[in-house]
């Protein structure tokens, strides 16, 4: 099998399967094999692959012909400016979450808190791009946890990881508080493409209730953790901007909502004056 060969037959048969994007998923998994960036497939010689190599290409595309994320084939996902490793037992980093860091990055802070960090994604991003900044980053799973740690050592960022749910056993106060919690209500769960609902953990997806319990435990629980004047930013589904800003304002913040690049409300920035 020549690369260009592989790169006709993973199209045609992730078409087949009713994959959208079917050529672009077909390179980014073949690149992943060929251990070089899915740009570079357009400047490298069509030569033949490996046997190694045509077993490992068609792995991948018979998994995501099954729908299984392409993150999680290549074992990785870009986000804000970083790579970061993305497993099962993680969500896989979407750019309508850089919207947070964007956010995030406009406010005056030093140490932050992320709630529900997964990857460590917008924790890890936070800090590398403000140097001598420090942060914490909790989870209820433990692998997830684990692939958060590595992502940070290889970044090279000063965050701790804990296990925690939500607030409990969290010490200190920090600047900033931010969070991508589960926000799926349970009865939008079978609704979700399966690429989504089949692979990643349901857990970091939904409260198995109306979606805003998270937002819930969250507001109740900040001030006891945020020093004066500090902000808390929570991603929010494209219809929960009023209702999660009315949770917050009750809790006492001011309350704007930001956009994602599509236009949707993604981000609650709740403000607790000093």
């Amino acid at each position: 099998m020549r690369l260009s060969d592989a790169q006709a037959e993973g199209a045609a048969l992730l078409r087949a399967a009713g994959i959208e994007g079917a050529a672009r998923d077909a390179d980014r998994i073949l690149a992943a094999v060929l251990d070089i960036e899915p740009g570079a497939l357009r400047m490298t010689e069509d030569r033949a692959l490996t046997a190694d190599q045509a077993a490992a290409f068609r792995r991948g595309i018979a998994a995501r012909a099954l729908r299984q994320p392409v993150a999680q084939i290549v074992g990785y996902r870009d986000f804000w400016a970083h790579r970061f490793k993305v497993t099962r037992d993680t969500l896989d980093p979407r750019p309508e979450t850089e919207a947070l860091v964007e956010a995030a990055l406009t406010l005056p802070w030093r140490t932050v808190l992320d709630l529900g960090t997964g990857t460590g994604a917008i924790l890890i991003s936070l800090l590398a791009a403000r140097p001598g900044t420090r942060g914490t980053g909790t989870d209820l799973s433990e692998a997830a946890l684990d692939v958060a740690r590595h992502n940070a050592r290889r970044i090279g960022v000063d965050a701790r990881f804990r296990r925690a749910d939500w607030f409990q056993g969290i010490e200190g106060v920090f600047d900033l508080i931010v969070s991508n919690p589960p926000y799926i209500a349970a009865s939008e769960m079978a609704g979700l493409a399966p690429d989504i609902r089949d692979w990643e953990p349901h857990s970091a997806l939904t409260d198995g209730g109306d979606g805003l319990s998270a937002y819930r435990a969250i507001a109740s629980g900040c001030r006891a953790h945020l020093a004066p004047g500090g902000h808390v930013l929570v991603e929010i589904g494209a219809s929960q901007g009023a209702d999660v800003a009315a949770i917050f304002a009750a809790a006492g913040a001011r309350v704007s909502i930001r956009p994602d690049l599509d236009g949707r409300d993604r981000v609650v920035v709740a403000e607790f004056p000093a």
